[in-house]
Formats: structure tokens, sequence, C-alpha cells
């Protein structure tokens, strides 16, 4: 079997697969026009080619680019797209709420000016992380968690920011990918006592937002996990071969440690060879 076209980010389904795991599918695209949904766990197991041809596209434009910034963009597109406003990496900044934009009025309504979660999740340690409400399960699908709970509900993206400031006091905002990329096992008491602390840390200013969930729990497709991480790029790495032994988050884990982010190539051109 053989794929061609510009990578995107991986997408996955808020419903487990038979096997009770996580389901990835890879909608790439030829420039912009978006290609059919390829399932991607059928490949782990097999012997897999990737062969990038040096030519990457802007995935706001089309246009062939010699470098991406913000997750396949043009520089000027970057600079200049809604989906790579500030408030993007720093929801405290967004004041759509308010009725100011900071790029572009009807973007930030649609996306920050709408409820999100405030979460803590099981990545490598625990974090604690924001998102919109539809975003749930996807965003702790990419991070490649194994458990995660909303502790908060807010009605636009600022709130949900200025609460993860104030948590970050406490608790880490980041995920260290290596330590994500090994075989974490879902840590429910902990998590709660997260919960818990996060709840006593916002106080009672943030009270009227908590909410009391249950955590919820995610297996990945993955055959063995690397005991090194040896993390791979197609700028450097042209062509990747070897037998994929998973996938987790946005990762392609590839026999020897190797592993690639398909999120971080997004708008590159390759041909993918399967079996």
């Amino acid at each position: 079997m053989q794929w061609a076209g510009n990578l995107r980010k991986l997408e996955t389904s808020a419903q487990a697969n038979e096997l009770g795991q996580v389901d990835y599918t890879l909608r790439g695209a030829d420039k912009l026009e978006m290609l059919p949904a390829e399932g991607v766990n059928a490949w782990v197991g097999q012997q897999i080619r990737i062969q990038f041809d040096g030519q990457i596209n802007c995935r706001v434009t089309g246009q062939s680019i010699r470098k991406a910034y913000g997750e396949g963009m043009s520089y000027q597109a970057w600079a200049e797209h809604p989906a790579a406003v500030e408030s993007v990496l720093r929801p405290e900044l967004s004041r759509i709420h308010e009725g100011i934009a900071l790029r572009d009025y009807e973007w930030e309504q649609k996306h920050h000016n709408q409820p999100h979660y405030v979460y803590i999740s099981q990545t490598g340690g625990f974090k604690v992380g924001v998102t919109r409400t539809t975003n749930r399960p996807y965003r702790w699908h990419d991070q490649g968690a194994v458990t995660a709970v909303a502790i908060a509900e807010t009605p636009y993206r600022q709130l949900a920011g200025e609460m993860e400031v104030a948590l970050k006091e406490i608790i880490s905002d980041k995920t260290n990918f290596r330590k994500m990329l090994a075989n974490v096992q879902p840590d429910l008491p902990e998590l709660e006592g997260w919960k818990e602390e996060c709840f006593d840390h916002l106080g009672p200013d943030y009270e009227p937002f908590f909410i009391d969930e249950h955590p919820e729990e995610f297996m990945y497709p993955v055959m063995k996990y690397p005991a090194k991480v040896n993390s791979l790029t197609l700028d450097k790495a042209p062509h990747i071969e070897g037998t994929l032994e998973g996938i987790k988050g946005q990762y392609l884990l590839f026999d020897g440690g190797r592993v690639m982010n398909v999120r971080r190539h997004s708008g590159y051109r390759v041909l993918i060879n399967i079996g």
C-alpha cells in the first residue's frame, strides 16, 4: 500500500476502537485539497518507509515554502492567520469576551469566546491545560495522555487561561515528550489528588466554575515502547524506514527507539509505503 500527499496532524475518534485503543486516521492534503481519511492503526507492526521529497506547502495558502512555522504555515501566514494568534498559546491574553479581538474578530468569537475546560492530564507526568470543550477528548489524545479529567468549565477562553496561570504555581503546564513515550500507567489516585489540590489552590473565587467528573483513561496502539527515544525530523532524515511499533500522541514509534512527530511535519509532502 502507498500513500502520498502533504502531511497533517493525525486525527482520532471520540470512541476507542474494538481493542479499546485510541483510533488514528491520517487525512493529509494535496496542497490544500483534503485527501480521504486513511486508518493508521493497521500500520502498526508493518514495515513503513517515509520519503520526503523536499517540498513543503503552506497549509493556509498552499504555496511552496522553504521552512514551516506554527504547524505548517509560511512565515507570513503565521504572522497574520487567526489560528496563530498569541492567545492560542497564552489563553489568558484573549480579550474577545470583551469584544476586543487580538487578530480576527470572527475567528476569535468562534474559537475563543466559547466554553473551555481547565483540565489535569497524565502524560509523562501530570500537567494542567486548557482546551475548548469541543476538543475533548482529542486534545488529550494529541498529548498522549493515559488519563485526564476536566476540573473546571468556563464560558470563555481567557478565564480558563487565568485559572491555568494560577495553577502553574503548583503544577506544570508542559508535556515531556520523552517521558510521555514511555509505557506510562494511569495513576488515578494521584490524578484525584491533583484535582483536589487544584481546587484548594484556586479557592472560592473560582469555585462556581468547578466541575467534579470521573477521569477518562486512554490506551494507545503500541506493540513496544522505546527504551531510549531518538527523535527524527524529515529535514535531517528525509528517508525513514523500519517497523512501526506504535502510535502515541502525535508520534510514530519506529524500531530502535526512533520516533517522528507527524504534527510537527504538517505541510511536508511525503510518499509513504506500507508493508
